[in-house]
C-alpha cells in the first residue's frame, strides 16, 4: 500500500529533506579539523561512548537496520571512502559510524548541518565534515579529507546530495565527489539502503544495508577518466542493489514543469 505520494521536477537538484535551515557561510576562516586536546578528548568520549550506543539502539530497534557484506571493511587497512544512497535522516547522517567501527566514519555533510546556533561543535565532534559553499573554504576542506585518510579512518559521501525519504530507486549524481578516493589513492566502497517489509505493518519499512567490494583507482587512466570510472562503478552496484527493495512506503511521481503561455 502507498502512503504517501511525492511529486517531483528534477532528479538532481530537488530536495525532500525538509530542513528549512537558512544555511551559514561556511569559507576559508571556518575550522574544519580541530587539534586541542581537550577537543578530542571530549569528541572521543562523545562519538564512541555516549553516541554510539544510542545510535545503535536506535537503528536496530527502530530502524530495524540489518547490515550485509560488512566484512569486506575489515580487510582494509588504510582509510576508505563510502558512498551511499541518501535516503534518510538519522540513519543515514548515523549509518557510517555503524560500518566504519572501531573506526571512526567522517561524513560530509551541507552547511545546514553546521547553521543551528549552538550545535555547529557538536555535529563536528560526532564526525562531520562541513561542505563549505563558498571557494575559499575548498582548501581547507580538502586538507580535512586528507587529514582524515592519512589517519586510516572511514569518509562518507552522499552523492544524490538531496534526501528523498524512502525512494527505492537510484538517483543520478556526477563523477565530482569521487575525486577524493582518485587523488589519495584509496578504495570506494558502496553501501546501499533498501526497504523490507515489517511484522507489524504500521511501523515503517525497515532498512537493509549492503556493503560492495571495494572500488579501486584504475592506475591506467587519468585523473578524469578514473572519477568516471569510480562513478559507474559505484552508480552501477548501487542500481543493481535497488532492485531488491521489497516495498515502496512512498510513491515518487516524476511532473513536467509547467510553462506559461502567452
Amino acid at each position: 500500500m502507498k502512503h504517501r505520494v511525492i511529486y517531483y521536477y528534477d532528479e538532481l537538484n530537488d530536495d525532500f529533506g525538509g530542513t528549512g535551515i537558512s544555511a551559514r557561510r561556511i569559507g576559508g576562516d571556518f575550522p574544519f579539523v580541530h587539534d586541542s586536546l581537550p577537543w578530542r578528548i571530549c569528541a572521543f568520549i562523545l562519538y564512541y561512548l555516549v553516541a554510539l550506543p544510542i545510535v545503535f539502539a536506535v537503528n536496530r530497534v527502530w530502524y530495524g537496520v540489518r547490515i550485509k557484506n560488512r566484512h569486506v571493511l575489515k580487510n582494509l587497512k588504510n582509510g576508505f571512502f563510502l558512498y551511499g544512497n541518501h535516503t534518510q535522516h538519522f540513519a543515514d547522517a548515523t549509518m557510517p559510524s555503524l560500518l566504519a567501527f572501531p573506526r571512526k566514519a567522517y561524513v560530509v555533510a551541507s552547511p545546514d548541518a553546521a547553521s543551528i546556533n549552538g550545535v555547529c561543535w557538536l555535529v563536528q565532534m560526532l564526525g562531520g565534515l562541513i561542505l563549505p559553499n563558498e571557494l575559499s573554504g575548498m582548501r581547507g576542506f580538502v586538507k580535512a579529507v586528507k587529514r582524515r585518510c592519512d589517519e586510516k579512518q572511514a569518509v562518507a559521501i552522499y552523492p544524490e546530495a538531496h534526501i528523498w525519504p524512502y525512494y527505492t530507486g537510484i538517483r543520478p549524481f556526477s563523477s565530482a565527489s569521487f575525486v577524493y578516493p582518485v587523488k589519495n589513492d584509496l578504495p570506494a566502497v558502496a553501501f546501499v539502503t533498501t526497504y523490507r517489509k515489517r511484522l507489524f505493518r504500521k511501523l515503517p519499512p525497515a532498512l537493509t544495508v549492503t556493503l560492495s567490494e571495494p572500488f579501486y583507482r584504475d592506475p591506467s587512466l587519468n585523473e578524469r577518466d578514473a572519477r568516471e570510472n569510480l562513478r559507474g562503478q559505484v552508480y552501477g552496484f548501487m542500481r543493481r542493489q535497488a532492485e531488491n527493495n521489497e516495498v515502496e512506503h512512498i510513491l515518487y511521481i516524476k511532473k513536467e514543469k509547467e510553462t506559461s503561455q502567452k
